[in-house]
């Protein structure tokens, strides 16, 4: 099998109908797909943004007429005008016009040289406008698939006739879970990520010396501030010593922006630099800026230019061309496999050259995301890669970074939204740069706030530019130290929650972070636009807004219907109402629902990821939780009894946990009755 085959299930012939140079494909009851072709032939192939088509079941009856063709499935009704292809959806008793509604958030390539929900400068300049969503105020939305190219099944792409029309209506309504896995069955899922990828990230832009860096993590480690994954900038390799004759198509960046051998004056022995990471349990990610390909200086050069065709000797640069085969091989094989075999796990990928490549329409940075991930998933790896987003269908490619923010409060007040409205095109893996990346330092409070929304966000990156504007807590004063300090370790002790909310994402298509309106119709949930659901016990509302005189935050706060406790005052509130609160610099407003639980590591004090020893914090009331490991899991479960609350505990026999602690909040006067398979304690 190719080693870039992707598996892809056509439309099954039974769900669809041909009408002249017309098709409808009936995916379910809710997705109907649209063709016009010019001639004869329909394009079943998986696209760039479509891997499959034959998932569910549905019934459906066709009713063609002179002038339009009527689809009626089980709740829906799609009315295909034949002339203009405009398609009307009845949605139980009213009908809505796919082209004209109003979509419900989605994301963008990148929020570089941003400030708040603007671009400041760059081909992005302008307002932000988020696109690609497969939900509307209407309950209808499309996806317009006729630009993508097709994927063969040898792994490469080819372009479809000019003139082909090729898009997917969704009819989602307001069952918003039901339409994203429906969705997900229609592009792909979105892969599990490793469980480093959920704790803290360390980077910066900056020329580390190799014995500086590995200081610094060991400076980390005394702080007792956990890391999981060391991020290596573009300085690991030739940037100032690349010869003067070296080609370069970088109108910006010049000669060392694109590099695949390592500065030694910087990084002596990376091999050794490799171990000393690994030995404190760091992931290890290095930058690629690969546009300017595999030129005459580095060290991969000759296996590189004899493997392209070129004579060694001729010193003509192996060009970045993602659309040949050849090159996609040999850059894999030659180039980067070797320092995933000294000890890089995964790659950060940094284009930021446009949307141009040698195939007409096909964007350079859609092929890396696609060909690093499927690479990054060999022979049973868990696949991830860091890039930007390339378009629907992207998901499939995590991790997305929203690139180079502008340090203001208003950068920090857009990032929620931005995060919660990407889940609206599925894209749920959204890492900022927490802290914001340029224009200043940063004062300690905005700082603050932006660690703690980093803590509770799908990815928590520290980043910033080089200059001195690093992100060590130290640098913020001992206030902001000590409460950053609390909240990067509580982060790595709620990778049993985080890693659990991956688990879903990837085999049920829900999202870490979701609206709010997501699990409640009403009016308020709507307007709660940066507050939302993390995982599925907790809801998060960032502080974004400057204290006031007497140090403290206001945060408006609406909770639905039932009981909510705070996760750091445990001082209950009761749902059905918005609540005008004003926090202190050390903590925000995290509330966890009546009979939540939330389970979290006993020991923060190094990067430890193994969850051998837990504590698990039960919140009164009836709930029902499955903790993931990688491993195995643990069944959790809650109810109120007569005399008492009732506590289940089951564990499966490969789950390594040793150790169990129960927390039980918010009732302290109740008896409690646990049962399990394991042993434990109680915490009242």
């Amino acid at each position: 099998m190719d080693r870039f085959y992707v598996e892809a299930a056509p439309i099954a012939e039974n769900k669809t109908y041909v009408s002249g140079q017309i098709r409808l494909s009936i995916i379910t009851d809710h997705i109907l797909r649209l063709e016009r072709v010019e001639g004869d032939t329909f394009a079943d192939l998986a696209t760039q943004k479509i891997m499959h088509r034959d998932f569910g079941s549905p019934s459906f009856s066709v009713k063609d007429n002179m002038l339009d063709i009527e689809v009626t499935t089980a709740d829906r009704v799609f009315h295909v005008d034949k002339e203009t292809l405009l398609v009307s959806v009845k949605l139980e008793n009213y009908w809505v016009d796919s082209h004209q509604v109003h979509p419900l958030g989605g994301t963008f390539r990148t929020l570089d040289n941003g400030l708040g929900d603007r671009i400041l400068f760059g081909e992005n300049k302008g307002p932000v406008k988020l696109s690609d969503s497969i939900f509307s105020l209407e309950g209808v939305a499309e996806i317009d698939d006729s630009a993508s190219y097709l994927l063969e099944e040898n792994g490469t792409l080819s372009a479809r006739r000019s003139g082909d029309i090729d898009r997917y209506i969704l009819a989602f309504g307001k069952d918003y879970l039901g339409g994203l896995r429906e969705f997900y069955g229609l592009t792909g899922f979105t892969p599990l990520l490793p469980k480093y990828a959920l704790g803290n990230w360390w980077s910066r832009y900056y020329a580390y010396r190799q014995q500086e860096y590995i200081d610094l993590m060991d400076k980390f480690k005394d702080k007792g501030i956990p890391l999981t994954v060391a991020t290596i900038d573009m300085d690991w390799h030739l940037v100032k010593n690349v010869p003067k004759d070296a080609t370069t198509h970088s109108k910006f960046w010049g000669r060392g922006w694109t590099g695949y051998t390592f500065d030694t004056d910087l990084f002596p022995d990376y091999k050794q630099f490799f171990r000393d990471l690994k030995e404190r349990g760091l992931a290890i990610t290095m930058n690629l800026h690969p546009h300017d390909g595999i030129r005459y200086f580095e060290k991969q050069y000759p296996a590189m230019a004899k493997a392209n065709g070129i004579d060694p000797a001729s010193k003509e640069p192996v060009e970045f061309d993602f659309t040949d085969r050849t090159f996609v091989d040999s850059y894999f094989d030659l180039v980067l496999h070797p320092y995933e075999e000294d000890g890089v796990d995964f790659w950060w990928i940094d284009w930021q050259q446009g949307r141009k490549s040698n195939r007409q329409g096909l964007d350079p940075l859609w092929l890396l995301n696609h060909y690093h991930t499927l690479d990054a998933g060999r022979d049973g790896r868990t696949p991830l890669i860091l890039s930007r987003y390339a378009g629907c269908g992207s998901h499939r490619y995590p991790l997305g970074f929203s690139g180079d923010t502008i340090v203001r409060w208003k950068s920090l007040a857009y990032q929620p939204y931005f995060t919660i409205a990407a889940s609206n095109t599925g894209y749920s893996w959204w890492s900022h740069d927490i802290g914001g990346h340029m224009g200043s330092k940063g004062n300690p409070e905005l700082y603050t706030r932006w660690v703690q929304l980093g803590v509770f966000s799908p990815i928590n990156r520290l980043h910033s530019t080089r200059d001195k504007w690093s992100k060590e807590p130290w640098l913020y004063g001992t206030e902001a130290e000590k409460i950053v300090t609390k909240f990067l370790q509580l982060r790595h002790r709620l990778l049993p929650y985080l890693y659990t909310a991956n688990v879903r994402t990837a085999r049920e298509g829900l999202p870490i972070v979701m609206p709010m309106y997501y699990l409640h119709d009403c009016k308020e949930a709507y307007e709660a636009k940066t507050q939302y659901y993390f995982g599925t016990e907790m809801i998060v509302a960032p502080v974004v807004t400057r204290q006031n005189k007497e140090g403290l935050a206001p945060v408006s706060v609406w909770l639905p219907g039932g009981k909510w406790t705070d996760f750091f005052t445990g001082q209950v509130f009761e749902g059905n109402h918005t609540y005008e609160l004003f926090v202190p610099l050390d903590r925000i407003p995290v509330f966890v629902k009546e009979g939540g639980i939330v389970p979290l590591l006993a020991d923060y004090r190094n990067n430890d990821q193994e969850f051998r020893s837990l504590e698990v914090c039960l919140y009164a009331g009836n709930g029902k939780y499955r903790l993931e490991d990688e491993a195995g899991g643990i069944d959790f479960s809650m109810q109120k009894t007569e005399d008492g609350i009732e506590i289940f505990v089951t564990k499966e026999e490969t789950c390594p946990t040793e150790k169990l602690a129960i927390r039980v909040i918010g009732a302290s006067d109740t008896v409690y009755h646990v049962h399990g398979n394991m042993e434990y304690s109680i915490q009242i």
